[in-house]
């Protein structure tokens, strides 16, 4: 069975850089400092549902 995927989008520009394994147990939604090549910095990425 194949696992289900979520994208971590950049909350300055909105772009979807990053995709995660989907996790059923997680109630809140993720959130992780990651590169932006868009905005070419650091910024906080949250999990797209």
């Amino acid at each position: 069975m194949a696992q289900k995927k979520m994208a971590l989008a950049c909350s300055e520009c909105g772009s979807r850089n990053y995709t995660i394994t989907a996790n059923p147990n997680r109630v809140e939604r993720l959130q992780v400092k990651k590169f932006c090549k868009h905005c070419n910095r650091h910024t906080l990425h949250q999990e797209t549902r």
